[in-house]
């Protein structure tokens, strides 16, 4: 398994504009094959900060999402909304229950 994890940030005041685009890229990304999970979750205190979580069965999977259409919107709409400051670490799991 797969798990991506970060943040990304975008200005506050663009926050209501970015949410129906958040919205469509997490439905896609979740209904793509290989997909475990896919969130964006506003950080409490931050407003502009934006936590990502993804879990994906395997790199195969995680690749084909990379080439996917919703990917390719998704990444051009981040000029227009201000999206930058990426922040994503990719982790290796074997799956397992944590212990």
């Amino acid at each position: 398994m797969l798990l991506i994890i970060g943040t990304i940030r975008l200005p506050p005041d663009r926050l209501e504009q970015a949410k129906p685009v958040m919205r469509r890229m997490i439905l896609a990304s979740r209904a793509e094959p290989g997909c475990l999970g896919y969130s964006y979750a506003q950080d409490v205190l931050d407003a502009g900060l934006i936590h990502v979580s993804e879990a994906w069965s395997d790199r195969a999977a995680l690749e084909a999402h990379f080439k996917s259409a919703h990917i390719a919107k998704w990444r051009a709409s981040w000029a227009e909304l201000g999206i930058g400051d990426r922040k994503l670490t990719l982790y290796e799991t074997d799956g397992g229950a944590p212990t």
